[in-house]
């Protein structure tokens, strides 16, 4: 198991342990929205001529990483939802890594930047699968 995910399968493990009332009170979530946010931020150097193709489509995946937990939180009490938007969750992030892989190869993100969010979206699909795995855990 790669670093990131048992990371991620770790602090899924002690999230549970405390109670979760909401969607944003999950540490997956907070992390994904500091992902997304991050991601805007430095997108906003992002040449004009990309404001409708690749800064768009970084910006849309991953503020989509975090509506699709938000609603696969509100469905968890039908496993087969939860499930299917947790993987919408876990399919947007992934996504998110290919566009910043794009935004390197086009010299838009520095390697080091670009690096790091691309882990920290390892991270987080890390603990979307775990969830994904353990419904049953999450439960109302």
């Amino acid at each position: 198991m790669r670093e990131g995910k048992r990371e991620g399968a770790i602090e899924n493990l002690t999230e549970m342990k405390k109670p979760i009332r909401k969607h944003t009170d999950l540490n997956v979530y907070n992390r994904a929205f500091a992902a997304a946010m991050k991601l805007f931020e430095l997108s906003k150097s992002f040449p004009p001529e990309e404001r409708y193709s690749l800064t768009d489509q970084c910006r849309r995946s991953s503020r989509s990483v975090c509506a699709n937990l938000a609603e696969a939180w509100r469905k968890r009490r039908y496993p087969a939802a939860f499930i299917s938007k947790l993987s919408d969750s876990e399919a947007e992030a992934a996504e998110t890594q290919t566009w910043i892989q794009f935004s390197v190869e086009s010299k838009y993100l520095e390697s080091e930047q670009a690096r790091e969010l691309y882990n920290e979206y390892d991270s987080i699909i890390g603990m979307l699968v775990t969830m994904i795995k353990q419904p049953e855990n999450w439960k109302l």
